[in-house]
């Protein structure tokens, strides 16, 4: 299956760093589909309890839910080995629609100069 011409467009990664059973992730989520609903983003979702996550378990343990925007590697969506602590900007815990945009605005306008 062929990604559509506006996420291929998109230039920002949101990624979710989430766990099972967290009514603050599910807050979270249904915010960052009304964001994808209104411009072109790629998403995706590390749940920190899975096997192999341990880095993000021991970061984000307490913290959960965890958005980082970043801009998207190469024009491509980045394997998780290309996920940083610092570049991304971070929202934690209980971000609104309007935070979510305004920091994507903001990876949006550092990527193109």
């Amino acid at each position: 299956m062929r990604p559509s011409i506006a996420l291929r467009a998109a230039r920002v990664q949101l990624t979710l760093f989430t766990r099972a059973n967290c009514g603050l992730c599910d807050v979270a989520k249904s915010r960052i589909v009304e964001v994808q609903n209104r411009r072109p983003v790629n998403y995706r979702e590390i749940d920190i309890m899975s096997p192999g996550h341990e880095k993000w378990r021991d970061v984000y343990d307490f913290d959960v839910p965890v958005l980082h925007v970043d801009k998207v590697a190469g024009g491509k969506e980045a394997g998780e080995s290309g996920l940083s602590l610092e570049a991304a900007k971070k929202l934690m815990h209980r971000f609104t629609v309007e935070e979510v945009e305004e920091a994507v605005d903001e990876v949006e306008k550092a990527s193109s100069t």
